[in-house]
This record gives structure tokens, C-alpha cells and sequence, in this order.
């Protein structure tokens, strides 16, 4: 019985922590700060879509439009495929 619940137990957990990146992205502090970060984006959409991929990769966003990456060192280090910043 106990083997059983431990089991299960552990599969939940498992389970979940695949969800919480999706919960994250769709969750209004991505949105909201999102928004502010791409607000003068001339890329508006490709902005918003990227910030939001880090977002739920590191949950922070870095203050106002522009720079102040430092703020959250995650979202500054992500690289793409040619090896420039991933995220805006």
C-alpha cells in the first residue's frame, strides 16, 4: 500500500512539473510584463512571442523596453541557434 502511493505520488509530481511552463507563459504576469517590454517593439508580435517563451523559461522579465537584462540572468543568457540573444 504504501510502495503503491509513493508511486503514484511521485508519477503526479512528474506530471506536473511538465504543466508549470505552460501554466507560467499563460499566466498575466507574462502578459502584462510582456507588453511593457515589447511596447515599442517594431517586431510587435515576434516580441511579444519571444518574451513570453523566456518568460516561462525563466519567470522574470526585465524592467521597461529596452536593456536592464541584468535584472534577470536567465532571461539575458538564452541564445538562439545562431548564437545572438534569444529573447527581447
Amino acid at each position: 500500500m504504501k510502495l503503491s502511493f509513493a508511486t503514484l505520488l511521485l508519477v503526479t509530481l512528474v506530471l506536473t512539473s511538465f504543466f508549470i511552463p505552460t501554466i507560467i507563459a499563460d499566466s498575466d504576469f507574462c502578459d502584462s510584463k510582456c507588453n511593457v517590454r515589447c511596447s515599442k517593439a517594431s517586431a510587435h508580435d515576434r516580441c511579444l512571442k519571444y518574451c513570453g517563451i523566456c518568460c516561462a523559461e525563466c519567470n522574470c522579465v526585465p524592467s521597461g523596453t529596452f536593456g536592464n537584462k541584468d535584472e534577470c540572468p536567465c532571461y539575458r543568457d538564452k541564445k538562439n541557434s545562431k548564437g545572438g540573444p534569444k529573447c527581447p
